[in-house]
């Protein structure tokens, strides 16, 4: 359980809103849950920083209904990759509050209690395409950064056949933690994108392009053979990897940030001193 959850039951108790067996039962909870065909791991944000994410190809919208239950249970927001329009409806009927991205093919799922997010801002995710075609790959890495907890920035169809609509961008692109490079084809743009910013830039190969590109083989190799040394390469199309990475690498850095600035009782004190 993550200390977040731990302080949160802790104040119920506190002020009478928990009985103390209920504290004692969440706080013991076991931290996998048996559902026989699948072994939920409910304490891997304490381990991992984020919840266990659900892969959805090969698993009946029952047993996804059992794993969504038994994270929700535990508060925790559940992300699902590769969701079929066929499993997305029944799941959506029986979580309504869930929000499918068709096009990403992405579930998420808010917990009943959502954790609010901290004071101040949080870290940030650019996530950048070279094409319209690689937008599937892109937005199952944004569905993942949003729910990592980083604010992200979209920026589309920027590849290097066009290197001046790239440019335009350039102030957004240097305002992030961590940049996202979806790209096909020939897989350049990553090693463009890594040349101008001072962050970590994670190339996401997509099997976009012709014969030659070998299903996101070409771009693959491209990418994994940049010649910007601020370059790191995922698998071809996954996003889903791109999106948690670079959501830890944004959350790392906020937290950072956050420890390293002054305390508002602390610049009042320092501006106590200056006056005397």
């Amino acid at each position: 359980m993550r200390p977040e959850q731990v302080e949160r039951l802790a104040r119920q108790l506190l002020v009478g809103e928990m009985s103390l067996e209920a504290f004692v039962q969440q706080v013991a909870k076991p931290g996998i849950a048996d559902l026989g065909q699948a072994q939920v791991d409910l304490d891997r944000p304490s381990r991992c920083g984020f919840p266990e994410v659900v892969y959805a190809p090969g698993k009946s919208v029952e047993l996804m209904e059992k794993i969504f239950q038994a994270l929700l249970e535990r508060q925790t927001e559940v992300l699902a990759t590769r969701v079929s329009p066929e499993q997305a409806a029944p799941l959506l009927a029986r979580f309504p509050q869930g929000r499918y991205n068709e096009i990403g093919r992405v579930l998420r799922i808010p917990p009943p209690q959502p954790t609010p997010k901290p004071p101040g801002p949080q870290g940030r995710v650019v996530i950048v395409t070279a094409g319209t075609t690689d937008l599937p790959v892109a937005e199952e890495a944004r569905e993942t950064a949003l729910w990592t907890g980083a604010d992200v920035i979209l920026i589309q169809d920027v590849g290097v056949a066009g290197p001046h609509r790239l440019l335009a961008h350039l102030d957004t692109l240097r305002s992030a933690d961590c940049i996202v490079v979806v790209a096909g084809m020939e897989g350049a743009l990553p090693s463009v994108v890594g040349g101008h910013v001072a962050c970590p830039v994670i190339g996401v190969p997509t099997s976009v392009g012709y014969g030659a590109s070998f299903g996101g083989v070409s771009a693959l190799l491209s990418m994994l053979n940049s010649c910007a040394s601020n370059v790191l390469v995922v698998n071809i199309d996954a996003g889903f990897k791109g999106g948690y990475v670079a959501g830890l690498i944004a959350q790392k850095l906020a937290q950072a940030r956050a420890a390293s600035s002054p305390s508002p009782a602390s610049t009042s004190e320092q501006k106590n001193l200056v006056t005397i």
